[in-house]
């Protein structure tokens, strides 16, 4: 019962989603041409349909970077919620964050020598 909440919340997001969804295709314009439907990356329409086009490794790599700094916030977040209820026992909780972080920043060095990040 508990999760109740949740699950209305859920439920509620869904609808509305959906909702929204029906309501643009049914009453959105419908105003097709060549343009509109040309597939687009990023924004960019394709120059040639035939070639493939070379990705920089810089390009996966930023990605990366990227998603470890985002998954850094997602266990940062709970950490810091439960921070002062075990902050009492002692500073482990404290010292486990400083090693994450840490390590982190040895990550980041050693991407930032290695110029990971330079866009020349």
């Amino acid at each position: 019962m508990e999760y109740l909440p949740v699950l209305v919340m859920m439920a509620a997001g869904v609808c509305i989603g959906g909702a929204v969804l029906f309501i643009t295709t049914w009453l959105g314009p419908k105003l097709p041409n060549k343009t509109k439907d040309s597939p687009v990356e990023c924004g960019v329409p394709e120059a040639d349909a035939g070639k493939r086009h070379r990705v920089s490794v810089r390009f996966y790599l930023v990605a990366i970077l990227f998603l470890l700094f985002d998954v850094e916030t997602v266990f940062f977040y709970p950490w810091a919620v439960v921070f002062k209820k075990f902050i009492s026992n002692g500073t482990f909780i404290l010292l486990e964050m400083v090693a994450f972080v840490l390590i982190l920043l040895v990550g980041y060095i050693y991407v930032l020598r290695k110029g990971a990040l330079d866009w020349e």
